[in-house]
């Protein structure tokens, strides 16, 4: 400090008072005090060492683009202009850098001090709001080419919005300054930029007239609805989320302004940041919340179609036109690129850093969100001027731009993440919300359902649906223990790649709050047999050491806890369907279903025979499984020999009941049966074994249904490969079995062999109508028709399955036919999200849609080849467990087996390894007789 003699002292002092009060008579600036009261600084999930590099650069942007004589910043790197829009994304970053302590207090103030005294002297346009872009350096009205003009050219009622929310934030994180704020948004217009409910901007017409314009789309134009609404002016026409239709794109129905380019000259884009700004600001509600699941899902099934990483939404561009629009859907076309004059320029379509910022953090546990994250996670220039805009897809190359929107949303996802993943805003405005029905992307049906289910109303599935998290069940003994599987040879290094490409689907629709996998990847939902697929590829991926001990395990007591928390239909058995998310009981449309809509007998016993082997190959967690089993109850699904099912019927007066039938699908059936042996159940009359219907298909007799007395049931009368091979890979081919499975296989050769149509019969889940084929051998009396679930014929939809290709290839590997089958379908992968389930037998394209069925029966059939032909289900080597201990003490009132002993054992014989009821160890060619 320079010392200055006493007398000079009282000078300096008079003369710093009367400065002072002149500089508060002139400008109000608020006492810099760091509020530690408000929500604002609860940080409840701090950045990682990464995030923390993400925002440092992120805030470079707006350190090296700062204008100290406005205290503005520039909106693309180096240019000195700005609009609205751009001034409340330098706002939000301002804020988020002050919380993530990427500034100080002092700092915070000094821009924000002179940012605020520059935009309350602004020049109006016609003295009503701010002109529609302003020189960064000069705060002069200009143009977009930022000339100079006196008059201006208008305003945009859409950056008002993005400001009015900016001001929001502000204001509710550093309340010294709402009354400056307040004064400034008392001194425009606003209401001059509302009409009828909707947002007005203002543009001048060649004849100088200025011209009053509705303003924006779908989107859009709910969020700068709901950033008027923080400061009381409403507009319920423009936050009504009408008019719009659903308009299919890669087979989800996308949410798409019906006011488009043609007829109303302004484009109805449909873009990733109008949703990622609602749902880290406002929190995702209503519709919107399901209108930004389907946008994100629809740019990964583009992903998934391609191998072309999709995050779509408007950025500025580092050449010749500088800024596009990057769209799922504009103007009638899918994933356009245009300009605002709909100009088209789809050679410039790029991977929008911002946009995969947005999806990665707004869903943190989807896959997809991840993968493209991971593409631009590290996209920042490197002379540490900021994060680029993103990637040009078709040359690879990055889109260099430099932009404030880029940077300052990636500060403000940052800063959300940071809160514990809560809106910015705690806003109190109205949901956007028509009352018009929600549809699902796609239903989801299940490849055993025998019947139709009970459908909610529509309106139902947009319910938020609120995610639960499972703890995992404590720790097993002896936790890093491996499969006590023994193979007969490792995986070959192809045979590797399969496995890894199998096991991302089980990486991709992983739910890591609840433990749970989706049963196909576009539909949030998992039946008892979908989790099945998911253990027994658990089991696989280890034994074969594609995962560690460590993962395994995490995974698996994940999954026992979460199988403990499954609401039972009426106290007996897990219901039909669950929501992956919160565990509640749906039906097959995804439509909630609190009381459940019965149980599917087939699906028990898919889990039953996963969790039997998990007992007998990790006998560390046989405590845990048959708590499991043992809180389930028997005494309607075993009924006198035959497995049962449970069913749910609305009746006239609104009534729901309950009906309980014979199981009868073929296959399925027999399948199902084997595993309730496994547990000690008598269910001789659903097992394998008595008559069985017969047609003639390519000179082979092809079983069709089972003759029986027990049921007069017609449903679902066709035969398809998948659960005969199911059994064949876990059971081993018994004698009674093997007779229906060889005349299955043949016919399929022989049409082959006809007609060189590759021919893999299942049953397979797509992306579009009618969502399940059932490729049959025979269905309704016709070979080779593809049917739906309704029944009805399917023309040329059938399919080649992949995963009956990868299965018939592993138990019958010398056949010239199988080696065919699996050279057309090795291909079909993705290998981030698993194999496809196969392709169409008349076009040979790729048929869309990923299952846990098909990837888990691929990992199983690539177990198989590697222990010698081996049926997977191991026997258990001990009795002493608690399931067994309780079926001894009888009378459990549960319908537990009436003794102690397994109905099934597995044998020896010449022709290999297999299971069989009862105490059958011979061969049993007798057993079992095909009829016409």
């Amino acid at each position: 400090m320079i010392y200055k003699p006493p007398q000079q002292k009282l000078l300096r002092w008079i003369a710093l008072f009367l400065v002072g009060t002149f500089l508060q008579l002139l400008f109000y600036i608020p006492t810099p005090v760091l509020s530690q009261s408000n929500s604002c600084s609860n940080i409840t999930a701090p950045l990682t060492p990464e995030e923390q590099t993400y925002a440092r650069a992120a805030w470079q942007y707006f350190v090296k683009n700062y204008q100290p004589t406005t205290g503005f910043t520039n909106s693309t790197g180096g240019y000195p202009s700005g609009t609205l829009w751009d001034m409340g994304n330098y706002l939000m970053a301002l804020n988020a850098a002050r919380w993530l302590n990427l500034t100080d207090q002092a700092d915070f103030d000094v821009r924000l001090n002179k940012f605020l005294t520059t935009l309350n002297s602004l020049k109006l346009f016609e003295d009503t709001l701010p002109n529609k872009v302003y020189n960064a350096a000069t705060a002069q009205m200009v143009d977009y080419g930022n000339k100079p003009l006196e008059r201006g050219i208008g305003w945009s009622a859409l950056d008002v919005g993005r400001i009015l929310a900016a001001f929001d934030v502000i204001r509710t994180c550093h309340p010294q300054y709402n009354e400056w704020l307040k004064g400034i948004v008392a001194k425009w217009q606003v209401a001059r930029s509302l009409k009828d409910g909707q947002l007005f901007g203002a543009t001048v017409l060649p004849d100088n007239k200025t011209l009053l314009v509705q303003e924006g789309r779908l989107g859009y134009e709910e969020y700068g609805a709901r950033g008027y609404g923080l400061w009381g002016f409403s507009a319920p026409k423009a936050i009504s989320l009408e008019p719009f239709k659903l308009v299919e794109i890669n087979g989800v129905q996308i949410p798409v302004d019906t006011r488009d380019f043609k007829t109303t000259n302004a484009n109805n884009y449909v873009v990733s940041e109008s949703y990622i700004l609602d749902g880290i600001e406002f929190g995702l509600q209503g519709e919107l919340a399901d209108f930004a699941a389907r946008v994100l899902d629809v740019q990964k099934r583009r992903f998934d179609t391609t191998g072309q990483l999709t995050a779509v939404t408007e950025d500025n561009i580092d050449q010749t036109p500088y800024f596009l629009y990057n769209t799922v859907y504009a103007n009638g076309a899918a994933w356009a690129t245009i300009t605002d004059a709909n100009q088209p320029y789809p050679q410039f379509r790029s991977i929008s850093t911002k946009a995969a910022f947005g999806w990665r953090y707004l869903f943190p546990d989807n896959a997809y969100a991840q993968k493209v994250f991971d593409a631009v996670k590290d996209l920042r220039s490197p002379d540490d001027s900021g994060y680029y805009a993103g990637i040009y897809e078709e040359s690879k190359q990055p889109n260099k731009a430099l932009t404030g929107n880029t940077n300052g949303l990636i500060l403000e996802i940052l800063y959300y993440k940071a809160k514990g993943n809560h809106p910015l805003i705690a806003s109190t405005s109205a949901s956007a919300s028509t009352g018009k029905p929600s549809e699902n992307a796609s239903l989801a049906t299940p490849p055993n359902s025998t019947v139709t289910p009970l459908t909610a109303t529509p309106a139902e599935t947009s319910t938020k649906v609120i995610e639960v998290t499972v703890a995992p069940i404590p720790p097993v003994a002896n936790p890093e223990s491996s499969s006590n599987l023994k193979l007969d040879r490792p995986l070959r290094v192809i045979e590797r790649r399969y496995a890894e490409a199998a096991w991302g689907y089980f990486q991709a629709n992983y739910h890591s709050k609840s433990g749970l996998i989706d049963d196909r990847s576009d539909f949030k939902g998992a039946t008892l047999w979908g989790l099945g697929d998911y253990l027994a590829a658990l089991h696989a991926v280890r034994s074969l050491n594609i995962i560690t001990p460590k993962e395994f395990d995490q995974r698996t007591r994940h999954l026992l806890a979460a199988l403990t928390k499954l609401p039972l239909f009426a106290g007996e058995l897990p219901s039909r369907g669950y929501d992956t998310r919160s565990l509640q009981p749906i039906d097959y449309g995804g439509n909630p279903v609190p009381e459940g809509n019965g149980w599917s007998a087939l699906d028990l016993g898919r889990m039953l025979a996963a969790l039997y082997n998990l007992k007998t190959c990790h006998p560390e967690y046989t405590a845990a499984v048959d708590k499991i089993v043992l809180d389930w109850s028997y005494l309607r699904v075993v009924r006198e020999g035959i497995l049962s099912s449970a069913t749910t019927a609305k009746e006239q007066d609104g009534r729901v009941l309950t009906r309980v039938n014979p199981e009868t699908r073929l296959g399925y059936e027999e399948y199902a049966a084997r595993a309730f042996q496994l547990w000690g159940f008598n269910v001789e009359h659903s097992a394998v074994g008595g008559e069985y219907q017969t047609a003639s298909v390519e000179g082979v007799k092809v079983p069709i249904q089972r003759h029986r007395t027990d049921t007069n049931s017609k449903v679902n009368q066709y035969t398809v490969s998948n659960p005969f091979l199911l059994y064949a890979l876990e059971f081993g081919l018994d004698p009674q079995m093997r007779s229906l499975f060889e005349p299955i296989f043949q016919a399929q050769a022989e049409r082959y062999r006809h007609t060189n149509i590759l021919t893999a019969s299942a049953t397979t889940l797509i992306d579009r109508k009618p969502y399940t084929v059932h490729s049959t051998i025979t269905g309704h009396g016709e070979s080779w028709v593809a049917l739906g679930d309704d029944g009805k014929l399917i023309p040329k939809g059938r399919l080649v399955s992949t995963a009956v290709a990868f299965a018939y290839h592993a138990l019958l590997p010398e056949n010239k036919y199988t080696q065919e089958l699996l050279q057309g379908t090795t291909d079909l992968y993705n290998p981030l999200v698993g194999f496809y389930e196969g392709f169409y037998e008349t076009t040979g394209k790729t048929a869309i849609g990923f299952t846990s069925s098909t990837n888990s029966m691929i990992l199983q059939s690539l177990l198989y080849e590697v222990t010698n032909g081996q049926p997977l289900i191991r026997p258990t080597t001990s009795m002493k467990s608690p399931w067994w201990e309780e079926v001894t003490k009888g009378d459990s009132g549960r319908g537990l087996p009436n003794t102690a002993t397994q109905q099934t054992k597995l044998i020896s014989h010449s022709s290999g390894s297999y299971w069989v009821s009862g105490s059958e160890n011979t061969t049993l060619g007798s057993g079992t007789k095909v009829t016409n």
